[in-house]
């Protein structure tokens, strides 16, 4: 089909084809092409961080494709985050802030110059769900490409990754591993370009992506320089050609059931808890009215874990990848899923898995024979939850689900370290770190992760809990511990009011937190509460902390009167 009106093609001779044709010209490409589809090939590519160093290699490839197959690629870049490395500033708050400004970087280029479509490269934790939310704004023909996991490496014969040098390095800080066998592990656990190479919140957003019909089936996951991963990459730029012709768009595949897909298939590996907050941003920015945590707290009893993959279990992602990845997770999951929901194939997600065999039923189990029956994922709400928090408890049994006892605040992880190292914090604690929500943080950085971790180094992983309105690493599996709870500390929360010893209960078998306070005492703290001051009155982070909107819509940027300034 190749008759369509495309929005890139303006009446030959007038003001915005002339003007484009010379621009075009000067760039060596032909007049003729100016007719054909003109296709964005999203690129993150930076030399900041191995995630991103080999995105240029795979956005050359896809240019390709798509020339020939009759298309017109423009090459756009966008910001690159990465958690490990532009985590530095500001307390950590670009991380959450950048994915909004991916999204808004790929709207400039591709709305401003009216492309036809995209394909966009994804890897680091935050393009990608930047990438499915300019995909769901635009409403443009989208294709999303996973960029492939990094290899891990050995450190004193054993096996070592970027997830060992994140929890050993807060280890050191209690003085529970030698600073030197932190700087031997960070020197060997990264041996090739690409993400994590567990299922943090980069591989289970790729798998995200295809789990919502909106990447190659087979794709997801995928290792960095593999030749499948340029097999799919090629074929991704061959795909979006005939989708623009079609005129397929990412708002005729993100349905009510394809978010629910999306949502069983993260439950069903464990995946991060970022991809909640996520695939709720993907809702909003698609206009679709689904309730992700909703979903999450619905699916959640319902969906058995099938494969313990690292953190949440021992398996690793290249086993996940040998036994057919997300396509064969899907395949398991089948009875579970809406298969009748659309695919950027042009079929439906039954067509798509019709001939699948599973490559390890080990690896990834069926639902009758699950790695786990219980959620790995667990939505709690309570009186200091009422918006919810989120738990990621794992697949092995618990000792304890159910823990009750006094809490220590904490208005920063620097805090709430110190606390560690000189004892303050004791079994028993119920660690309260607030002020690190979307808005306090701004954009939920804080460290709460390295908190978790200075805990578990502490010895004290099974002997205290820990609140927080923060976020976590998608590579957190460790002690009690319940994220993202709303409405955060910074705008009022419930969280805010809780001072030292107040007696906090998390109880996962009926999906609570709740502190013991009467109303009328809170409502006494609350009348002499005070907002805190806002930090960052200038740049990037001042235009996000004015603007970004609530987790329950995925915190989205969209200005509402319920700021703190």
């Amino acid at each position: 089909m190749t008759s369509r009106k495309l929005r890139s093609n303006f009446p030959r001779g007038s003001y915005l084809w002339a003007v484009r044709n010379a621009q075009w010209q000067a760039m060596g490409i032909p007049e003729e092409d100016c007719e054909k589809p003109k296709i964005a090939v999203v690129n993150s590519s930076s030399e900041l961080a191995a995630c991103y160093s080999h995105l240029d290699q795979v956005a050359a490839e896809v240019k390709q494709a798509i020339r020939a197959a009759g298309g017109v690629p423009f090459e756009v870049r966008t910001a690159a985050p990465s958690d490990f490395v532009t985590g530095a500033g500001a307390r950590g708050a670009y991380m959450l802030a950048a994915r909004d400004l991916v999204t808004n970087d790929i709207e400039v280029a591709v709305e401003g110059a009216q492309l036809d479509g995209m394909v966009c490269l994804t890897s680091c934790d935050k393009t990608v769900p930047g990438q499915l939310m300019a995909a769901a704004r635009l409403n443009v023909p989208t294709l999303l490409v996973p960029c492939g996991y990094q290899a891990s490496g050995e450190y004193k014969g054993r096996h070592v990754d970027i997830e060992e040098v994140f929890i050993h390095s807060m280890h050191a800080l209690t003085g529970h591993t030698p600073v030197d066998d932190v700087i031997g592990m960070s020197r060997c656990a990264i041996r090739s370009p690409g993400v994590c190479s567990g299922l943090g919140t980069a591989n289970s957003m790729h798998i995200v992506c295809e789990a919502l019909g909106l990447a190659l089936p087979g794709s997801a996951p995928v290792a960095a320089l593999s030749p499948k991963m340029f097999d799919d990459a090629r074929a991704a730029g061959e795909r979006i050609v005939d989708m623009v012709w079609k005129d397929l768009k990412p708002r005729d595949i993100l349905s009510p059931g394809a978010f629910a897909n999306a949502v069983r298939a993260v439950l069903a590996i464990g995946g991060s808890l970022n991809t909640v907050k996520h695939l709720q941003a993907v809702a909003t920015e698609a206009g679709s009215g689904v309730d992700v945590y909703g979903l999450f707290e619905r699916l959640g009893p319902q969906t058995p874990v099938l494969a313990g993959i690292r953190p949440i279990g021992e398996r690793f992602i290249e086993e996940f990848e040998a036994a057919g990845g997300c396509r064969a997770l899907m395949k398991q999951l089948a009875p579970l899923l809406d298969t009748t929901a659309l695919t950027v194939t042009g079929a439906s997600v039954a067509d798509n898995l019709r001939e699948v065999q599973v490559g390890d039923a080990e690896v990834i189990r069926p639902i009758e024979r699950p790695v786990a029956p219980r959620p790995a994922i667990v939505l709690l709400r309570g009186n200091l939850a009422p918006e919810g928090g989120l738990i990621k408890t794992g697949i092995a049994e618990r000792k304890t689900r159910r823990f009750s006892g006094p809490a220590i605040c904490f208005g920063t992880s620097d805090q709430a370290l110190a606390a560690l190292k000189d004892g303050s914090i004791r079994p028993g604690h119920v660690v309260v770190m607030r002020g690190a929500g979307a808005c306090g943080g701004p954009a939920m950085g804080g460290g709460a992760s390295r908190v978790v971790f200075g805990i578990d180094g502490a010895g004290l992983g099974d002997q205290v809990a820990m609140l927080t309105d923060g976020h976590l690493s998608g590579l957190v599996c460790k002690g009690l511990v319940v994220a993202e709870v709303a409405p955060e500390a910074a705008l009022g929360g419930p969280l805010a009011l809780v001072e030292d010893g107040d007696t906090v209960t998390i109880d996962l078998d009926t999906r609570r937190v709740d502190l013991d306070v009467s109303d009328e005492v809170l409502e006494q703290r609350r009348a002499r509460w005070q907002a805190p001051a806002p930090m960052f009155d200038r740049g990037w982070l001042q235009i996000y902390r004015r603007n970004v909107g609530p987790l329950s819509k995925g915190a989205v940027l969209v200005k509402d009167d319920n700021h703190q300034e």
